[in-house]
């Protein structure tokens, strides 16, 4: 159902070979690596701000047309910095920011960071209960606002409770005034000096830079902490050691900047090198390679599903016209890796693994094909139990079992004082990540919640996530797995794959709630044929709900929550539902009658 691969010492080997032409980068990435610690005084702003010394007139950031220089890029956060420090805010306090992806917001960010405050990066679609829920969690001292998310605040309710946080205000596109009691953020700033806030040299790499919420795809998000010590290891270990970019590289990202995988793995990896973030609103399938062309872009961060999405489009004869070299992200699925890589031209794909929260990652640093890579940290891949949705204890001392290579367990993570977990701003929820007693009393390990599979010589490859995977006739189903077999389906645009309780049956049935392609109509009968090919009889989903959109999160993920909940009862969910009762004939409409009949245990599934 997956693709096994094992990673050989042959693998290790073409990767060194190939990696020799950069060895000056990785061995500044590992001299990085070695040196910071989590008390000295290092810090992004301290980055930032050496940039702009040593390569003044060097591009370090590009939207839309205009490009700022590293001494620009400084200078504005500067000044920046300096109005929130005349008005109040100091090291330690949050400055909350809603923009969608602009300049501004990313200025705003170093600028914060100078101060030795922490940026509380905001979902911007978020809404209502959910938005002041993430405000709430994080307690801004101040916050940024953009007026193209003026409502998105209203709908929380924080406008008219706000009097305790000081309010910045910009003008989005149209330069639009500051509504009463918004302070202008660009009139302030303009009125500071462009000199280098005297706080940088003061910030500690302990210290928080970023609040990244979690997608909250299975409830309300959870704002996890973010170091400066964790980000600067990652401008080492990904942007030097592995993707080493040059200084004339372009760096295009379109993924939100309230997300780790543009605030920290691109933006680290271009502050790695000197190099040019381009920076984009967002993700458009139908116009990304023309905005790769635009910006000039050598790389590009991605995310799974938006790997999916470009090759979903139309074939065109310009899909190697581009000046890629490499791309780095994480959820590219094994069963599509090549088709990506062959269809675009591209040479180096960095896959990644690694979590807002996690202590721990994972990066296919000696570029072999469909594996989320290696990793030199202390890591464990246990023994899981689906139906308890808990890791398996054996033994006198109720210990965990590590699993053999090639198989698929839990992912666990060693917590020391090199490798912390700084956990969320709830400690409640930072407590319930924590695994103890595992192999000896006293040990700590961070449960990640992933299932991966050990491919040995320290990779993994992702599996799925442990609230995603679910028992059914005895085994386990991997509901990303099944998704790629539905992906490579003629017709299927996306399938959404999810468990869901039948009574009279224990475990729960599979079913996927599936996008048409455009032009195609529904084959019940060719949808059943293609998917029992591909995989095992206990892996097909039983139930199909066709959708004409799925619901997705700001980066890409599907939300399975309500779905799960919908289940499979036609007198409830009106879209078309479909279910397999004989393979020969195909998935068939589910009828109020047949569902009645399913629940009744008159039907064998």
């Amino acid at each position: 159902m997956s693709d096994t691969k094992r990673v050989g010492l042959t693998d290790i080997a073409r990767g060194v070979i190939r990696g020799v032409p950069d060895a000056p980068s990785v061995a500044r990435g590992l001299y990085r690596l070695a040196t910071v610690r989590p008390g000295s005084h290092q810090s992004i702003g301290s980055v930032i701000e050496r940039w702009a010394k040593k390569t003044p007139d060097a591009p370090a950031l590009r939207f839309e047309g205009r490009t700022w220089t590293y001494a620009e890029f400084n200078a504005w956060a500067n000044r920046i910095a300096h109005a929130l420090a005349q008005a109040g805010i100091r090291s330690g306090q949050t400055v909350a920011i809603l923009m969608e992806n602009r300049p501004e917001a990313l200025v705003c960010v170093a600028a914060t960071l100078k101060l030795g405050a922490v940026a509380g990066l905001l979902n911007h679609n978020q809404r209502g209960e959910v938005l002041a829920h993430s405000i709430d969690l994080v307690k801004p001292a101040a916050l940024i606002l953009s007026a193209e998310c003026q409502e998105a605040l209203e709908s929380s309710g924080f406008a008219t409770n706000a009097d305790a946080c000081t309010r910045f205000w910009h003008g989005g596109d149209d330069g639009a005034p500051p509504p009463a009691g918004w302070d202008d953020l660009d009139r302030l700033a303009g009125r500071q000096p462009s000199t280098n806030p005297a706080s940088t040299s003061s910030v500690r790499a302990d210290q928080p830079c970023f609040y990244i919420f979690t997608s909250g795809t299975t409830g309300l998000p959870k704002a996890s902490v973010m170091t400066h010590y964790r980000w600067l290891s990652a401008m080492g270990g990904v942007g030097n050691a592995t993707l080493r970019l040059r200084g004339d590289d372009v760096f295009y990202v379109c993924l939100p900047l309230y997300h780790n995988n543009a605030l920290t793995v691109s933006w680290s990896s271009v502050l790695a090198a000197g190099a040019c973030l381009a920076l984009d609103r967002k993700f458009s399938a139908s116009r990304f390679w023309d905005r790769v062309r635009d910006n000039g872009a050598t790389g590009f961060c991605y995310i799974g599903e938006l790997l999916r999405y470009l090759l979903n489009q139309p074939a065109s004869g310009r899909d190697q016209d581009h000046a890629v070299r490499l791309i780095t992200g994480n959820g590219l699925r094994p069963e599509i890796w090549d088709a990506f890589q062959q269809r675009f031209g591209i040479d180096r794909i960095y896959e990644f693994y690694g979590a807002s929260e996690s202590n721990i990652a994972f990066i296919n640093a000696f570029g072999v094909d469909r594996t989320a890579g290696f990793t030199p940290m202390a890591f464990a891949i246990v023994t899981y139990d689906t139906d308890a949705d808990a890791p398996i204890r054996q033994g006198g001392k109720s210990r965990m079992q590590r699993v053999r290579r090639g198989d698929v367990g839990l992912l666990i993570s060693k917590v020391t004082n090199r490798r912390p977990f700084d956990g969320y701003t709830d400690a409640k929820a930072t407590e319930g990540k924590l695994l103890r007693n595992v192999f000896r009393n006293g040990d700590c390990w961070l449960n990640t919640g992933d299932l991966v599979r050990d491919q040995g010589l320290r990779h993994i490859q992702f599996v799925d996530r442990t609230g995603d995977t679910f028992r059914w006739k005895g085994e386990n189903v991997a509901t990303g797995e099944v998704e790629g077999a539905l992906a490579q389906l003629p017709g299927i645009e996306h399938g959404v794959v999810y468990g869901v309780q039948v009574p009279g049956h224990d475990g729960r049935a599979g079913m996927a709630a599936v996008t048409l392609a455009a032009g195609h109509a529904f084959d019940g009968a060719g949808l059943a044929r293609g998917l029992c090919e591909t995989l095992p009889p206990y892996a097909v989903p039983v139930f199909i709900r066709l959708r004409e959109e799925q619901d997705t999160t700001g980066t890409l993920k599907y939300r399975k929550v309500d779905l799960k909940t919908d289940g499979f009862d036609p007198v409830s969910v009106t879209d078309p539902l479909y279910v397999l009762l004989d393979r020969d004939k195909g998935y068939e409409r589910l009828t109020e009658r047949v569902a009645e009949a399913i629940a009744a245990g008159g039907c064998r599934l």
